[in-house]
């Protein structure tokens, strides 16, 4: 079974109409800019593709067009994560079907699920898009809690199509107890952290400045680029406080890729001050 691999940008998720709808005619423009930035693959509708926000419906589409668009060896992985196990399960079957290369997962929000709920609920998402490579994706600030080393353990037994994990924790301590994990591979999703994560036996990130900076992050991951890793942690410091997926959109509207920065209620747009700050952000990082 495949394994996802290398630099992974989690993808904006182009909108229109204040964010009422897909731009559709904007994902190809958006894949042939992340492959040409020299990523890996993509992950879609996840926390920067604002899946949560938008309707089964929606996801089901934006996975469809992020496929059609893909070059030959593009990774295309699906976020499901859901707040109820029937949409989970139901967005996983549904990346199978289209063909997608690996499904990942996040632990529901709002609700602290104990860990047979949390076994339960992966293990049957995990088996409705078996033979898929499976991914836990790990990030304690968006779900509300961290999902236990023990939960992980007794998915594996049940899902032997689970390969790994996906984790955007910070401090790099609260990513350790995953790494220490046999035979599971893990992304790192906190950029600033990703170098410090594969000399620790991570294979990779799953970056959502990517989205906007693919090459700078293709290096971070390939090249192991000290030089990157400054750029990034330099971008993660100058973003700080600033509407995180507006800003992406506006650098790929500034770079030609996109010419909508809508984003879905209830995210909000930037505003002129931001914006200025944003673009001599990148300008910046450019010159450096």
């Amino acid at each position: 079974m495949a394994r996802l691999r290398g630099a992974i940008a989690a993808a904006i998720t182009p909108l229109r109409d204040g964010g009422r709808h897909l731009d559709e005619a904007a994902f190809a423009s958006l894949v042939r800019f992340l492959a040409d930035g020299g990523v890996d693959g993509l992950l879609a509708c996840g926390t920067t593709g604002e899946g949560v926000l938008l309707s089964v419906d929606e996801r089901r589409r934006v996975t469809e067009l992020f496929l059609s668009a893909r070059p030959d060896g593009f990774q295309v992985a699906v976020h499901a994560g859901a707040q109820t196990t029937a949409d989970t399960t139901a967005l996983a079957a549904h990346a199978l079907e289209a063909g997608a290369d690996a499904v990942a997962v996040i632990a529901p929000p709002y609700y602290p699920l104990d860990a047979e709920e949390l076994t339960r609920h992966f293990v049957q998402v995990a088996n409705a898009c078996d033979p898929l490579p499976f991914y836990l994706y790990e990030f304690l600030g968006r779900s509300g809690y961290a999902i236990p080393i023990d939960v992980i353990a007794r998915v594996r037994e049940r899902a032997p199509n689970l390969r790994g994990l996906k984790v955007s924790d910070t401090p790099f301590t609260a990513i350790e107890p995953y790494l220490d994990i046999e035979g599971l591979d893990v992304f790192v999703g906190s950029e600033p952290l990703v170098l410090e994560g594969m000399a620790r036996g991570a294979i990779g990130g799953v970056s959502g400045l990517a989205s906007a900076f693919p090459a700078i992050t293709a290096a971070l991951v390939h090249d192991h680029s000290e030089r990157a890793h400054e750029q990034v942690s330099a971008l993660r410091a100058g973003l700080q406080g600033i509407p995180f997926h507006a800003a992406l959109k506006e650098v790929l509207i500034n770079k030609d890729v996109l010419t909508s920065a809508d984003v879905r209620s209830p995210l909000r747009g930037l505003t002129d001050n931001e914006r200025s700050t944003v673009l001599a952000l990148v300008r910046d990082i450019a010159g450096t």
